[in-house]
Parts: structure tokens; sequence; C-alpha cells
């Protein structure tokens, strides 16, 4: 068995072990800040953190989708080299945000153009088939 679109599989790992880093940081903060579950306030230092980890998991859910059609609906190289994209921006994020709220600007940019892309180009292709 092999993967149909191995690029963007690896893109996807990478994402997720993005978000699963995101989530050991929020642990780490609890600790650091003395922040206990379910408590998700408190400490301006802990609540970025966990905003953090809040924002890759909204984010994902339009990512994902995005990447997937476009590597089916064009190719896999370039779908996932948008997709590595996203995943240097949501750590610029994390980095900007973790020090403070207004660092986040860049990393969201470089997270939110490549999921736009992706779908607009996806939807292009797919719209382009059917009128075929």
């Amino acid at each position: 068995m092999s993967f149909a679109y191995p690029w963007s599989g690896l893109v996807t790992v990478a994402a997720v072990l993005v978000f699963f880093w995101t989530g050991a940081m929020v642990a780490r903060a609890r600790r650091r800040f003395g922040i206990r579950p379910p408590t998700t306030s408190g400490d301006p230092g802990f609540e970025r953190v966990f905003r953090v980890q809040m924002n890759t998991l909204e984010q994902l859910v339009l990512f994902l989708p995005a990447l997937w059609l476009a590597a089916a609906a064009l190719a896999d190289r370039w779908a996932a080299l948008l997709g590595l994209v996203w995943v240097v921006g949501r750590l610029v994020y994390a980095r900007g945000y973790y020090v403070a709220a207004e660092g986040r600007h860049h990393g969201f940019l470089l997270t939110v153009a490549p999921t736009f892309i992706l779908l607009i180009l996806a939807a292009y292709q797919l719209l382009r088939d059917l009128l075929s």
C-alpha cells in the first residue's frame, strides 16, 4: 500500500505534531502559572499560551480539508508546499503570541493565507472539472 499524496500526508503529520506541541505548552504553562484544570483564565501569560492551542485547533479545521482537496484537485507537492508555510506560520504565531498578544499577526497571516489559497485553488479546479 502506498499513499496517493505522500507530501501532503507528511505536512498533515507535521501539522498534528504542532498541535500536540501546543498542548504540551499549555500543560507546562499550567504548572508555571499555577492554573489548575479546568480553569482556562487567570494569568495573561497562561491565557496567551492557551489561546495559541485553541486557535491552532480552530485553524486545523479549515486547513486540513483545504490541504487535501488541493492535493487531490491539483498536485500533491504544491499543496504540501503551501501546507508547509502553514506549519511554519503556526510556529511563528506561537512564538510571537507567547511573548505578547500583539506579536501574533505575522504568524496568523502565514497561516490564513495558505489555507485560503489552497481552498481557492481546489474550488477552482473542482468547478472547472464540473463545468467541462
